[in-house]
């Protein structure tokens, strides 16, 4: 029996019927723990860009915590953080995640080149 030319996207749901469910249940889980550091996400976002969000989200709170930041004091909703460099960048408007992704990334190193 011949497989369908739909692509390749077609065969893999084919073979796993629930691929989608599971995708969207990852993208659920990465996106609650992205809001749970305050970094604000799209409902639609694709969950590999959110793994690697995720990724990145976490060596910035590393590069904090190892300058000796406070994550609870220098949190994205403080009203006095202990210095604003320790503060997550928030996402703009219509920013691309890989976009949003390097400028965590670079302020991580930029907090890492101060110690």
């Amino acid at each position: 029996m011949a497989v369908p030319a739909k692509g390749p996207e077609s065969v893999d749901d084919m073979l796993d019927p629930h691929r989608q469910e599971e995708r969207e249940s990852a993208a659920m889980e990465l996106t609650g723990r992205l809001a749970q550091k305050g970094v604000d996400i799209n409902s639609d976002e694709d969950p590999a860009q959110l793994a690697d969000l995720l990724s990145a989200v976490e060596e910035f709170e590393r590069a904090v915590t190892a300058a000796g930041g406070d994550l609870m004091v220098n949190s994205p909703d403080s009203t006095d953080p202990q210095d604003q460099a320790f503060v997550i960048p928030l996402r703009r408007g219509d920013e691309p995640i890989a976009r949003y992704r390097e400028r965590i990334l670079e302020a991580a190193r930029a907090i890492g080149s101060q110690g």
